[in-house]
């Protein structure tokens, strides 16, 4: 009955607020141990612009990988490449991709990026086996939070600063890019009906 009054019960606000919680302690520890890490903080500095390499090459493959998907299935384009644009932030590609192409597709959302989430925990060990930055192009924006850990603990404390620079990076970028995916769908819809 909850769910459709609109209040949570006492339970599922006390979880929220756990989980949350959670999510804060551990951004918070990672970034204390950034914060303390003087060699990070001069790598950082040293590499300056060069850091934007990897989110940008994650986000433009992450895009192809919807085109090259819709074209396989016969999906519609535009859509696909939204849904993939969430680059794993399956809480906001659900409801944005589901606001702007209906509901099916907010689902498709959801479930991209929430299986990119789940595929990046489970093969982390053998991803960083094969390069140490493949489990940061596989986690997407999700390498700033949930698979930030995991990711350090396989590939080492050294992928710390591009890790979470290319989660935060993609992070900032995946609302703008579902909505210009849409714009430019919609835009080439009107040019072609006229």
């Amino acid at each position: 009955m909850t769910g459709y009054s609109g209040y949570g019960s006492a339970s599922s606000w006390a979880v929220d607020l756990l989980f949350t919680g959670s999510l804060f302690l551990l951004l918070f520890i990672m970034g204390l141990s950034f914060g303390l890490d003087k060699e990070a903080i001069l790598k950082l500095k040293q590499t300056g612009l060069r850091i934007l390499i990897i989110p940008f090459t994650v986000a433009i493959g992450s895009i192809l990988g919807g085109l090259v998907g819709g074209l396989i299935l016969r999906l519609d384009l535009f859509a696909s490449m939204a849904a993939t644009a969430g680059f794993g932030w399956y809480t906001l590609a659900g409801p944005m991709v589901g606001q702007l192409f209906g509901a099916e597709w907010g689902a498709m959302g959801f479930a991209v990026n929430f299986i990119r989430e789940l595929l990046t925990i489970v093969t982390v060990t053998w991803m960083a086996k094969v390069g140490k930055y493949a489990p940061i192009a596989s986690g997407g924006a999700t390498t700033m939070d949930t698979t930030l850990p995991a990711i350090v603990r396989y590939s080492g404390s050294d992928v710390l600063v591009a890790a979470f620079s290319s989660g935060f990076t993609l992070s900032l970028l995946a609302p703008f890019c579902i909505v210009a995916i849409s714009t430019l769908g919609r835009l080439l819809f009107s040019v072609i009906c006229l």
